[in-house]
């Protein structure tokens, strides 16, 4: 699984599966058995895609009796947040550039 940890986190979340994961864990930590009630996939599944989330930093976990409670890891995901805004930024200003360009067309 070497590709996993090379992976950037946008990468990762290219799998709907995993984004189904991240997408309930923002809203409250959980465990393996409950994310797979709410998931259509099987709790094994549930449990790699958590492992390759977990090694790539966005998730993290802690034990709670005797299973372990997931929540997503706020420093991963607002560096994941800065580059998308990079991203937008950049974009957007890419845009406006091309916006303000003059016309070659003459009216």
């Amino acid at each position: 699984m070497a590709t996993n940890q090379a992976a950037t986190g946008w990468d990762l979340l290219g799998d709907p599966s995993r984004r189904a994961i991240v997408a309930r864990l923002a809203e409250r930590p959980l465990a393996v058995g409950e994310l797979a009630a709410e998931l259509p996939i099987s709790r094994p599944a549930v449990s790699q895609h958590l492992k390759v989330l977990k090694d790539a930093g966005l998730v993290v976990d802690e034990p709670s009796g005797t299973r372990r409670v997931y929540r997503l890891d706020p420093i991963a995901m607002n560096a994941l947040r800065d580059q998308l805004e990079t991203f937008w930024t950049r974009t957007l200003s890419g845009y406006q550039h091309l916006v303000e360009q003059p016309s070659e067309e003459t009216p």
